[in-house]
């Protein structure tokens, strides 16, 4: 839930960016090429980014003109200088930032030394692009609660000394895609805020104030690996301090710093589905977004975050959106302080108008969000937005699933909205099953692919059978309906073959299907399935279907890198994965026609209810496969009777 506040305002905002605009064809001077390698790649990763000029605070020779703390202080002046305020009123001091110019002490002490401010306190927030939010959030806290009447919050972040091609030296100027990337996006500068209560006017604007309603912040990183990281090596197997010495960690890579972009898809999906989440809270309304300030690290991503808002219905229009990437470039933690702060500077603004803002974080995945809202000075102070209360858990998310292959057809909007809360919570569980950690970890091997395997098998040998049985339940009115899931039955009632042929190449050992057997958790989704395909007009099926269906696409996509970077095996072997990868997402276009048949015969409110409850029943079973997939299975020992496999709802369809 996000933190609300009715007592904190922005007084003034500044920022520093250190020496000139460096353009795209000045760069080498300062990052230097590594190799032949680093051209090509510098000019793919420049053209998506959009990136036109940024700053660096060393010169061209590498020798450090500010220190990360200078430009902290830097600036914390221009924005006192603009609100025209002495330090001597702020009685707490909140940095964020990836990283200051020292391990220890905390960068907030070194900046409140470089100002020579006077005893405060202080606080230190040591994280990746979200820290500066964090900071404006621990300033604003601060006030809320009345300990501080005036706090300062400044991110700030100086990765150029990171990039210098000295840096590279140790590795013989080689190094991986991951630790390249970043030398071509990242730059320097740092931002400041002044936040007050008294409800004080708004530097440079005569007449207004500007509010801090409410920050929000969530952490995924039980859910995903390290996206980008630093003092860790490539393969993340061993950190900076565990070697013998500072210069055999630099040489094995763990001081270059990474991100990898394979993750990147997921963090849009997290960000978006939280967006969503505030506007079902009634802490935001699109509709009412004068200004959106988002931190996209690259222009690549802006049609990735306006694809996802329309197919939820929360666009926020594009004319509305305000960024200066282009020529700041992207400063990490200080970026939202910066936007922010020119944003204030040369937009003019009106009573009533909202600044909404969103900073995905890469780091370990996190997102955060603030709305700020313009007030006349002379108006009676505004209540901060109230969420409503005790809202039911599948109300959550009001977007439609991150797995839809396109805009919801009309009359779905609600049931699309419970289905994307089940389906988040879901993956987010899944995510956190021993399997997938071994899979995220690379502690996973074959032996551990081979049994997983031996429980799929089976689960997925009886997979359109009972979707086969589910159609021929279906009365007259739903002959259409039957006819479709029959079409789509018959694709895949040949799929366990594929599947058992991966497990042959990977080595399998079983030489018999009738030998394998399903795990407690597919064993207790063939009964539910069966049983509910035997009903009349089981309708309710289609929720099953959107579990299983959208597990192919989404998930299994996300599996595949980590398990081929894991296990040594021919690519066929992966056949069965690579397949429904690529081809559920066409059948979750089907799927949306299937649900469109059924609430024109049945009545949009009872069967948005019985596929709800078997979305909701079929993701608590799947979550039981992946639970139990860890453990051995024995194998059917030959001439008993096989376990009944008549109806079975197969895994990763």
């Amino acid at each position: 839930m996000p933190v609300s506040f009715q007592r904190v305002y922005l007084e003034s905002a500044g920022y520093f960016m250190p020496g000139e605009p460096i353009p795209n064809d000045r760069m080498d001077a300062y990052i230097a090429p590594l190799n032949r390698m680093s051209e090509r790649i510098k000019r793919r990763i420049l053209t998506e980014n959009g990136i036109l000029t940024r700053h660096y605070a060393i010169d061209a020779d590498g020798v450090t003109q500010h220190t990360n703390a200078q430009l902290a202080a830097g600036a914390i002046r221009d924005c006192l200088r603009r609100g025209g305020a002495q330090l001597s009123r702020v009685s707490l001091l909140a940095s964020g930032s990836s990283g200051g110019d020292t391990l220890m002490p905390g960068f907030a002490n070194m900046i409140q030394g470089e100002l020579a401010a006077q005893p405060m306190e202080t606080h230190s927030v040591h994280g990746i692009c979200a820290a500066g939010v964090s900071a404006i959030q621990a300033a604003a806290q601060g006030i809320e609660l009345g300990a501080h009447r005036c706090a300062i919050a400044v991110a700030s972040e100086m990765p150029s000394r990171l990039f210098k091609r000295s840096r590279f030296a140790a590795r013989g100027y080689e190094t991986d895609f991951d630790s390249h990337f970043l030398r071509w996006m990242l730059s320097d500068g740092a931002g400041a805020l002044l936040l007050s209560d008294g409800m004080p006017t708004l530097a440079g604007a005569p007449g207004l104030r500007l509010k801090l309603k409410w920050v929000h912040q969530r952490a995924f990183s039980g859910d995903y690996p390290v996206c980008m990281q630093l003092g860790l090596t490539e393969d993340r197997a061993r950190g900076h301090l565990d070697f013998g010495s500072w210069a055999e960690a630099e040489a094995a890579g763990a001081l270059s710093l990474r991100q990898d972009i394979r993750l990147l898809p997921h963090l849009f999906d997290i960000g978006i589905h939280e967006y969503a989440g505030l506007v079902q809270g009634g802490w935001v309304d699109p509709k009412r977004v004068d200004h959106f300030l988002c931190h996209y690290s690259s222009e690549k991503f802006i049609p990735v975050v306006e694809d996802l808002m329309a197919k939820a219905d929360l666009s926020i229009p594009r004319e509305r959106w305000w960024s200066n990437l282009a020529w700041r470039g992207n400063t990490g933690a200080a970026s939202i302080l910066v936007m922010l702060a020119e944003f204030l500077h040369t937009k003019a603004l009106k009573p009533g108008e909202q600044i909404f803002c969103y900073v995905p974080e890469s780091g370990r995945f996190m997102a955060a969000y603030m709305l700020l809202e313009v007030e006349a000075a002379d108006a009676a102070p505004v209540a901060v937005m109230a969420p409503r209360t005790a809202a039911a858990p599948d109300d959550d998310l009001a977007i439609a699933p991150p797995h839809d292959p396109g805009a919801a057809p009309e009359g779905l909007g609600a049931l699309l909205t419970e289905l994307a809360a089940i389906w988040h919570d879901y993956r987010s569980r899944v995510w956190r099953t021993p399997l997938i950690r071994q899979i995220r970890e690379r502690r996973f091997a074959v032996p551990d692919y081979l049994n997983w395997m031996e429980q799929w098998v089976p689960q997925v040998r009886e997979g359109s059978l009972w979707m086969r049985e589910g159609a021929a339940s279906l009365s007259g009115p739903y002959q259409m309906l039957a006819s479709l899931i029959g079409l789509h039955a018959g694709e895949e009632q040949n799929d366990f073959n594929i599947l058992f042929s991966d497990y042959r190449k990977a080595g399998g050992a079983v030489e018999k299907i009738e030998d394998l057997r399903r795990n407690p958790g597919g064993e207790a989704l063939n009964a539910y399935l069966h049983g509910l395909a035997a009903t009349r007009d089981p309708i309710g099926l289609l929720g099953a279907i959107y579990i299983i269906e959208g597990t192919g696409q989404r998930i299994v996509p996300a599996l595949l890198p980590l398990l081929k970077a894991s296990l040594t095996l021919p690519p066929d072997a992966f056949r069965f994965l690579e397949y429904h990868g690529h081809n559920d997402e066409h059948h979750l276009s089907r799927w949306l026609a299937a649900v469109e048949m059924v609430m024109a015969v049945e009545g949009q409110a009872r069967a948005a209810r019985q596929i709800i409850d078997t979305a909701r029943h079929t993701a608590a079973l799947y979550l039981m496969q992946f639970q139990h997939i860890t453990e051995r299975m024995p194998h059917e020992p030959p001439g008993r009777p096989k376990a009944n496999t008549a109806a079975e709802g197969g895994g990763f369809q």
